[in-house]
């Protein structure tokens, strides 16, 4: 019988951990693609906002919604988090804070965009979706808006581009330490493909941010966000939102209130 549940632990101890590291893509990005009969009905109902296509540097299309705002004003580079189709942003964009542009993009396998995410498929988008907004939209002021997983994203960018600040909604320090909440007795550290190590990155980061965490967050818990927060190397808000969980922050009264007055206020 010691020798039987000695076997059964061994494989418990090996299979677990293998399962997650096999999993992980499936854990941590959660597919949302549209095909293109679902964005042509999304151009209609919202006809203010341009369906822009872009080509990744293996020729994979890359695809995200364009709301122009007014001249001289900045415009939003929006990541959102790992379940999200971001088309359900458009009504926001469009009325939350009035002259903003957006671009709302969509990770690889998300939307309209053609191949595979990962951490640095996601890193290497959201430089090219900066460069396009400059060179192609014009763009010459830009917040990055990340959202969840897209605060890794908007760190990333922000950590290799000058922008003109930064919102993060339920950030995390990094998915290591999120993982390690969640799965303690894993050695997530070793598993882990996509850590995207945001607190590595954010004392060399000048650009103003607003941090928004929610106080019940039970997916990316409030701790992780102040701690990126506490990190950060520019001007830093910090917004805890009381009652509030992972996915009804943006319901809060509070939340878009203080995200408006971020976009439209706090830069010259």
């Amino acid at each position: 019988m010691l020798t039987s549940l000695a076997a059964i632990l061994a494989v418990v101890a090996v299979g677990v951990p293998l399962l997650m590291f096999l999993a992980q893509e499936r854990l941590i990005f959660i597919l949302q693609p549209l095909d293109a009969a679902q964005r042509e009905a999304i151009g209609r109902q919202f006809p203010f906002a341009k369906e822009i296509l872009v080509r990744s540097e293996s020729g994979e299309r890359l695809q995200a919604w364009h709301v122009p705002g007014e001249p001289g004003r900045p415009l939003v580079l929006y990541f959102g988090g790992n379940a999200e189709e971001v088309s359900w942003m458009l009504p926001d964009a469009r009325m939350r804070a009035p002259g903003i542009g957006w671009l709302l993009v969509s990770y690889r396998g998300y939307g309209g965009s053609e191949g595979s995410p990962s951490e640095a498929a996601i890193r290497a988008d959201a430089l090219r979706w900066h460069d396009h907004a400059v060179k192609e939209l014009g763009a010459t002021r830009i917040i990055a808006f990340g959202r969840s997983l897209g605060s890794g994203a908007a760190v990333f960018l922000a950590s290799q581009r000058k922008l003109e600040g930064v919102v993060l909604v339920a950030p995390f320090d990094s998915l290591v330490e999120v993982a390690k909440h969640h799965y303690p007795l894993l050695p997530v550290r070793a598993l882990l493909r996509h850590p995207f190590d945001s607190a590595s990155r954010a004392p060399g980061i000048a650009a103003p941010l607003l941090c928004i965490a929610a106080a019940r967050d039970e997916i990316i818990p409030a701790v992780h966000a102040r701690r990126l927060c506490d990190a950060w190397g520019g001007p830093r808000r910090w917004l805890l939102l009381e009652e509030a969980g992972h996915n009804t922050i943006d319901s809060h009264p509070l939340f878009w209130a203080n995200v408006a007055d971020f976009l439209v206020n706090s830069h010259p």
